[in-house]
């Protein structure tokens, strides 16, 4: 290894010298292998970064091979990366004998809670915006899921929105989180009674898995973390994936990911949101797009006034697919309108 870069939760940027390819940037989560220094030996895997692909182009840390992470020591015994050569313990907001189990064990729902779900992570700093420029008061937590990235502190997005958060809660496979919990269920329960939530917002973490196939796509999970949100009693409340600026044309209007997920996999039904303001030609895109919705879900066009500067003061860059909040404007302004539509949901005391 040859020099360290940035460093954010839990996650640590590195140089190492990789024979035959040279210069390697690649990240370490300490947690999981340790602190690497300059000088180190480490073992890598290369297999995304090889091929272009993952978020940031890393190759990851596996192990620093001559100064191992010592055993760990705490509490919990909920294993995630189950079965695989990293899979690590960690304490649960839902197991037994700790200090919210009770919360959890008696909690019924969510109390009505809106819940805005996304299929991407790079919706998230913009949905927490339209909350919080709609009511900067309320209390929004996040919920990772586990289609994406297992370990949230491989996102910077993460560590510069926490003073803005509640808090996060990895749920399935997922990681790292302030809370842990074994299922999407109990991750919003705890976002609600256990963070105090009036709103959470859930996607899978950075990254994605997609096929150009309707069901190939990791984010199709949107459409069950709908239905978890029914069936705890939540409002869920749908952030379309609508652009002007992707060369695909089944990303064009509406993603046919979004009319997947959200009108043949949410059963229980979701609110759409879709923004003013898109132009004639993208907003009538998008009408049609929607016209072919089920009965169960409802589309709301939201106003965003204010909601562009704010987003244009976004303390993280907004980013998705490598394309910037000018060049996905669409994009970004639906997910701040959902988040809008959700701070207006909350229920009142």
């Amino acid at each position: 290894m040859t020099a360290l870069g940035r460093a954010w939760r839990d996650a640590q940027e590195l140089t190492a010298r990789v024979e035959g390819d040279g210069e390697v940037r690649a990240l370490a989560h300490p947690s999981l292998v340790g602190v690497p220094e300059v000088g180190d030996t480490v073992l890598l895997n290369t297999t995304a970064w090889a091929q272009g692909l993952g978020t940031g182009g890393y190759a990851l840390v596996v192990a620093v091979p001559d100064r191992l992470p010592p055993d760990p020591t705490g509490p919990g015994h909920l294993v995630k990366a189950r079965y695989t050569p990293l899979q690590v313990s960690v304490q649960g907001v839902d197991e037994q004998g700790t200090e919210h189990h009770r919360t959890i064990a008696d909690a019924e729902d969510v109390a009505g809670m809106p819940v805005v779900v996304a299929d991407l992570h790079s919706a998230l700093p913009a949905a927490l915006i339209g909350v919080l420029a709609t009511d900067p008061d309320l209390r929004v937590a996040y919920v990772m899921t586990d289609g994406g990235a297992l370990v949230a502190g491989f996102s910077r997005t993460l560590s510069a929105l926490a003073p803005s958060l509640a808090g996060v809660v990895t749920v399935g496979q997922a990681f790292g989180g302030d809370l842990e919990a074994v299922t999407l269920h109990t991750g919003l329960l705890a976002a609600r009674h256990v963070l105090g939530a009036d709103v959470a917002i859930v996607s899978q973490g950075p990254g994605n898995l997609g096929t150009g196939t309707s069901w190939g796509f990791s984010g199709v999970a949107a459409g069950e973390a709908c239905n978890a949100v029914t069936v705890l009693g939540g409002e869920p409340v749908g952030a379309l994936r609508i652009s002007d600026g992707d060369p695909r044309p089944r990303h064009r209007g509406v993603s046919h990911h979004s009319l997947t997920a959200f009108g043949r996999v949410a059963l229980g039904g979701v609110t759409l949101v879709a923004p003013r303001g898109l132009g004639s030609e993208l907003g009538s895109q998008v009408e049609e797009d929607l016209a072919g919705q089920p009965q169960r879900n409802r589309v709301v066009w939201m106003d965003v006034d204010g909601l562009e500067d704010a987003l244009g003061l976004s303390p993280v860059p907004l980013s998705t697919m490598g394309r910037s909040f000018p060049e996905e404007r669409a994009y970004f302004l639906a997910a701040a309108a959902a988040g809008r539509y959700a701070a207006l949901q909350v229920p009142l005391d």
